[in-house]
Order: C-alpha cells, then structure tokens, then sequence
C-alpha cells in the first residue's frame, strides 16, 4: 500500500521497517491477490504505484515474458525497488522505474498492453483522473486489474472495542489525507465513467474461524502488523491515544488465544480492458 502523488500523505510512513511489512504483505496475499491474473502472452506492463516493488516482483516471477514499468511519486521508494529488484538475477532487464504523478505520466499513448494497480486508489485523491491517464497509455484490448480496500467490512470476535475505535480513527484520518478506504466498493463506477468495457468485479474475502484455526492466527497477526504501521500517524495527528492503542494490543492478543475466534473482511478486485 503506497504513497501516490494524488493523495495527501501515506499513513503508514515511510521507514524501513514499513518497507520490509509491503515485502511480508506482498507475500502474505500473493494467494488472493495475483490468482488468475490475465496476464499471460502480455509483453509490457504499466504498474502504478508499485512503491518498494513488492508486487513488481511477484508479476515478474509469475509472468516471466513481462516486462514491468513502474511508476511511483517517491523516489525513496524507487530506490528501495531497485535495491530488491537488482538482487533478483532472473529480473535482470525486465522492468523499468521512474518517478512520476499519475494524473499525468510522461510515457506516450498506447504504450502498454496490460495495466496492474494494488492498494494505491486507497490513497488517491482523484481517482478518476489517475485512471483516465491509464486509459490513455493502455492500447484497445489492453487489460487493467486493480485490487483495493473496503475497509468497512472489517469484523472481530471476540467484540474488540479498542479495536474498533482505532480503525473507525484509522479510516477516518486516511479520508482527511484524501484517500478512500472505502473505494474498492467504487471500482465498477470509477471503470465505467472512465470509458473501460468488460468490467468485473469480485469481492475477495477473509472469513477465519475454527475451521482455519492456524491460518486465522497468523492472519490476526498480519492484520495487528497492519494496524500499528499506523499507530505513529495516528498518534501525532491526535486521532487515538495511548490507552487506545495499549488496549487494542491486548484485545488482539487475546482474539488470538482465543478458540472460538473469528476474522472476517473483504477486498475488491476489479478487472476491465481499455476500449
């Protein structure tokens, strides 16, 4: 989940220890996020905020004839993804990484065939726009599939209150920075009034309880890894206090210990081809 230049500010910060949580998250829902992806016999590829290229190496990898250009508005994170991606030997050559804004890349029409957005709407001030200049450099036919948040289908039990009150905080502060936790929901109208046809969208969902006891331990996990790479934003604008984020600590652990748990939220993938 990156910064872009249409937004006002990325929550999570940028640290090295948020660099390496985009890596394990990448990973993490590598399952759910990259499967059946309609990549295949596509040759060049246009990722919009691909940040610290922790989805840049997943389309590499599972692609192996793509060649990935990636855009983000940080240079610090550009740098992280070449530092990862020269590491790579089977990478070598196969993608490209510039700064730019969104809105309006410096990259000629119909230069792409495929088009990849995950968790970056989210942070987006004008999504529309963003996705009217991707239209621009996909050519007919050119497939684009994006993956975003819909924050407000989280749900835990045992009933969390501290939990609660730090997300309803956490989306609340993501909206004053102008960003949309809610725009996965968006996705099929933001596609339509961008000109894109064959639109579909699928409701990707995480519904953890005694019949996935390991795999809801370690999603809990995840998620409380998540939550706090915003605690330090959260805590200097005012919007949880320590007490909050002491007693969300202790609720998650004790929803992980607890056997009768359950973990339930959900995301959107949309998926459309440019006209």
């Amino acid at each position: 989940m990156t910064k872009d230049a249409t937004s006002g500010g990325y929550l999570h910060g940028f640290t090295a220890e948020e660099r390496d949580r985009l890596y394990r998250q990448a990973r993490f829902l590598e399952y759910k996020v990259h499967e059946n992806l309609p990549f295949r016999r596509r040759r060049k590829l246009l990722e919009v905020g691909c940040g610290v290229g922790a989805q840049t190496e997943i389309l590499l990898r599972r692609f192996p004839e793509l060649h990935v250009t990636g855009v983000d508005s940080s240079p610090d994170n550009l740098a992280s993804a070449r530092d990862y991606l020269t590491g790579l030997g089977w990478a070598k050559d196969r993608y490209d990484l510039m700064v730019g804004d969104a809105r309006s890349l410096d990259l000629p029409a119909d230069s792409f065939d495929a088009a990849f957005l995950c968790w970056i709407l989210e942070h987006v001030g004008d999504p529309a726009r963003v996705l009217s200049e991707i239209r621009r450099l996909l050519r007919p036919g050119a497939n684009i599939v994006i993956t975003e948040v819909q924050n407000a289908t989280f749900f835990l039990d045992p009933y969390s209150p501290n939990t609660l009150a730090y997300w309803m905080a956490f989306n609340d502060h993501q909206i004053e920075m102008g960003g949309d936790p809610f725009v996965g929901a968006k996705l099929g109208n933001l596609l339509q009034s961008g000109g894109y046809r064959d639109i579909t969208t699928k409701v990707r969902t995480f519904h953890l309880d005694n019949r996935r006891a390991e795999e809801r331990r370690e999603f809990i996990a995840f998620w409380a890894e998540l939550l706090l790479s915003g605690c330090d934003q959260l805590r200097k604008a005012g919007k949880v206090t320590a007490e909050i984020v002491d007693g969300m600590k202790d609720e998650l652990e004790a929803v992980s210990r607890d056997p009768n748990a359950v973990f339930f939220y959900s995301f959107v993938q949309a998926r459309a081809t440019a006209g």
